[in-house]
């Protein structure tokens, strides 16, 4: 369904694209990305450290609790740098590469492209909520049990990380893909999500979002880096930062 709903969709943007001045380039990157989104079966998981995650885990990993997802979609690879430039018209990654993760972007500027992408489109996309992201990461309704994603013990295989990355960021796509397809849940940079940072508690939840600051903490970002030790890595590792910062290792993907 994915395919034929792309298919319809393709002529008007190229056209829209056309008559604002877009090149064909521009528009190739744009219809790359909405081509690549993952539809995701909802259903219920267990958040947090779960015994998979191994017993060298944070204290913001826990307590563990349910959480039900309704079905949503998001992207197999993080947004590329010429995907940004095609929606924004610059570019503020500091190593340069078309297929390269566009970075040093904060929560705030994928707000921006997130609204040029919408209004070129017509999508309501959107940064995944958190819940959604591990979820994602996870492998969904077919998880299996492992620490990375789409990994049981070896991140080497799945994401780019200090290990193995020779200090530098990657071309996404380049490693194993997890259960539902998706590239670079674990390593390469770490990906913004929509909510800000709230600690854990053992309620269940439905379609969690957290929309208001709590304390000093920023928006949240998971996934780990290419400059991140494994531990990052790991589907229930959570961090954060101010949504306005922009760093050299964050970027992120869509969804909708």
């Amino acid at each position: 369904m994915l395919r034929v709903k792309f298919a319809v969709l393709v002529l008007p943007l190229a056209l829209s694209m056309a008559s604002c001045g877009k090149t064909d380039k521009s528009t190739e990157a744009i219809d790359s990305l909405m081509a690549h989104m993952v539809s995701v079966e909802g259903g219920t998981f267990t958040m947090g450290a779960t015994e998979e995650q191994k017993t060298d885990v944070a204290k913001d990993e826990r307590p563990l609790h349910e959480v039900t997802l309704s079905d949503f979609k998001i992207g197999r690879y993080e947004v590329t740098q010429a995907q940004w430039v095609a929606v924004m018209g610059q570019n503020p990654s500091k190593e340069q590469g078309d297929d390269l993760p566009v970075t040093n972007v904060s929560w705030d500027d994928c707000q921006q492209f997130l609204k040029r992408l919408n209004e070129m489109t017509g999508h309501a996309f959107r940064l995944p909520t958190e819940a959604e992201w591990e979820y994602a990461a996870r492998g969904g309704k077919l998880a299996r049990p492992t620490q990375y994603a789409g990994e049981a013990d070896n991140p080497r295989e799945c994401g780019w990380y200090v290990a193995n990355s020779g200090y530098k960021v990657h071309a996404v796509g380049g490693k194993k893909a997890n259960e539902l397809g998706l590239y670079d849940m674990s390593g390469n940079v770490w990906e913004w999500c929509d909510d800000w940072y709230v600690e854990y508690t053992d309620t269940a939840r439905t379609n969690p979002r957290y929309t208001q600051q709590v304390g000093g903490e920023g928006r949240v970002d998971r996934g780990g880096a290419w400059d991140s030790q494994a531990a990052s890595l790991r589907t229930s590792y959570r961090d954060s930062g101010q949504p306005g910062t922009r760093v050299a290792n964050v970027g992120f993907r869509i969804a909708e």
